[in-house]
């Protein structure tokens, strides 16, 4: 086990220092939040007034807060990926004043097959860094044993591929792991080249084993189910991995890079001690669990929305330790910092982006209210929308969050879920529009296969796709009798066709937290009865009913549940 040195001491004092100024900065700028909005988007106009987004809407000309909404109008993705295309084959003043540098690009799941690229420059990379500073020096402070102790953190890679321009882009997690303090990286279990391993069960195997013998106090990661998974695979490989902490090896037979392999050398030495004391945990509970073989004092990862179903699971791996929410994080940025333990909700980050909220009940009809922060209500639940130094301007994040109270004049703020057309039990963000792309690839092809030159929309099936919670979530499909007499394989085609329009999709099932597409057969005719049941149920607005083809949490579907042919019976049917 790592053993901390006078000099670590000494360093964590003077880190701990600069943590806490920009923690008192911060807490400062709670208590002036609405100066602090407007100073910042003030700040934001005029670093981006002489671009050419800045040029086209014309910054030059904005005085007020109304000045900038009659400039610029809400904006999604697709709206400004024109300009952040630019900026990927190097025309940075297309978004930003000339002569900015790009360190990366962040990637995230868009709507389509195609991700997201958001822009990440120094002053965003110092934005990510002092709100991870606030948020671990209060949970540190919080868990005072936990000081110079191992963290297990799990990243993913910065370098997924490169622009146009030769800029990487990736995870913005792995750009925060190199780039983070010395000393802070001497704590950590794995270095970033572990991010480097595709193969999902080489990389939780490598981060188990260089995790294991570690004195190691708290784990951070997004996704709560990635951490049940390292407890799995630790359990599972349990006699391999002992025999590599042994004899200061890793697997041999792991895809795992040999530039990688290289690189960990140094930390693979052999551990007889620990080895020794794994296995006797191991001879006597008949398992390997952290809980054992661990004194963490807490977890750290998302709770919010679905998340907090993965809560039943963890007393059997990690005991009854408290949680700590990270905040809501994205690629867009940090928006905000949880101050205390089994909680979502978080400070606004009101020194990282301006924000502005749209009513959740007005999200998506013509002309919804605008509001900023002191304008919003306790209880009240919104749709955020964002403007920050990626060059993001009132954009729109499509995160749902619940007001929960205030400090000073900054709200207090958890997730909810993305928009209401959509599904995310996993970080998966499914949307209504990607289920029906998948249904109609899936039935396009069959039409091709017939000797039709293009996709016939109307073959698409009748279905609903629904959201199941279990040790491994998966998706359950609900069609009727008929599609499946002549699309036997239906389940797994529309399994395969998620995975080729969502790559967050296709990654949390190549990473095994996310099940396969799940059959469930009603009977002919059901789900045209239970639209009209409640086309009548909303007579007031029938015009407007239109199919769900996409539940969006897990738990709606007990009526389809209900009405579904027992298995054995379905060929007879």
């Amino acid at each position: 086990m790592h053993k901390r040195s006078f000099l670590d001491s000494i360093l964590a004092f003077f880190a701990s220092s600069h943590a806490g100024a920009v923690a008192r900065r911060f807490f400062r700028a709670v208590n002036d939040a609405d100066g602090v909005q407007a100073r910042g988007l003030e700040k934001l106009i005029r670093r981006s007034a002489p671009s050419r987004f800045g040029r086209s809407h014309g910054f030059d000309r904005i005085r007020t807060y109304e000045d900038f909404v009659r400039q610029v109008p809400v904006r999604s993705y697709s709206d400004l990926s024109p300009y952040i295309e630019q900026v990927r084959e190097g025309r940075v003043d297309a978004l930003f004043a000339p002569g900015e540098r790009i360190l990366m690009f962040a990637l995230t799941s868009g709507t389509t097959d195609q991700p997201k690229y958001i822009p990440i420059t120094r002053e965003v990379l110092a934005e990510c860094r002092a709100g991870w500073n606030i948020w671990g020096l209060k949970a540190i402070m919080d868990h005072p044993a936990s000081l110079l102790r191992h963290i297990l953190q799990v990243t993913s890679s910065m370098h997924d591929h490169a622009a146009p321009s030769g800029v990487p882009c990736g995870a913005i997690t792995g750009l925060l792991a190199a780039t983070q303090k010395k000393l802070v990286r001497r704590y950590y279990t794995s270095p970033p080249d572990v991010a480097a391993i595709t193969d999902p069960t080489a990389k939780y195997y490598t981060i188990m084993r260089l995790a294991m013998p570690r004195d190691v106090s708290w784990a951070v990661t997004a996704n709560p189910a990635t951490l049940l998974l390292l407890a799995r695979i630790g359990n599972e490989h349990k006699e391999r991995l002992i025999r590599d902490i042994h004899d200061g090896t890793l697997w041999s037979e792991l895809p795992v890079p040999a530039a990688v392999r290289s690189a960990l050398r140094p930390r693979l030495k052999a551990d007889p001690q620990s080895a020794a004391r794994l296995a006797s945990i191991a001879s006597r509970t008949g398992t390997l669990y952290p809980k054992d073989y661990w004194r963490m004092d807490f977890l750290a990862h998302w709770t919010g929305g679905t998340m907090g179903l993965y809560r039943a699971q963890f007393p059997r791996f990690f005991g009854d330790i408290p949680v700590r929410d990270i905040g809501l994080i994205a690629s867009e940025g940090r928006m905000s910092i949880p101050i205390a333990d089994h909680t979502a909700s978080g400070i606004l980050a009101v020194t990282s982006h301006f924000y502005e909220f749209i009513p959740a009940e007005e999200y998506g009809t013509p002309g919804p209210t605008v509001l900023r922060m002191h304008d919003i209500r306790e209880q009240g639940e919104y749709f955020l929308l964002l403007t920050n130094a990626s060059g993001l301007f009132r954009y729109d994040l499509g995160d749902r969050v619940r007001v929960t109270g205030r400090m000073g004049q900054a709200p207090l703020i958890e997730f909810l879920s993305r928009d209401a057309h959509t599904s995310s039990m996993t970080g998966e963000k499914l949307t209504e529009d990607q289920v029906v792309q998948a249904m109609q690839q899936v039935c396009a092809r069959e039409v091709e296969s017939n000797g039709a030159l293009e996709a016939d929309r109307e073959q698409i099936v009748d279905f609903v796709l629904a959201p199941r919670w279990g040790e491994v979530p998966y998706y359950r499909l609900y069609v009727e009798a008929e599609a499946i007499r002549t699309r036997p394989s239906l389940a797994a085609e529309m399994d395969a066709a998620l995975a080729r329009i969502n790559n967050e999709y296709e990654s949390k099932r190549k990473t095994f937290r996310l099940g396969a597409v799940e059959l469930a057969v009603l009977p002919d005719g059901e789900l045209v009865r239970r639209d009209r049941e409640l086309r009548m149920k909303r007579s007031r607005t029938s015009e407007q009913f239109k199919h769900q083809y996409l539940q969006p949490s897990p738990g709606l579907d007990g009526e389809l549940e209900a009405v579904e042919i027992p298995r054995e019976k379905v060929r007879t049917t």
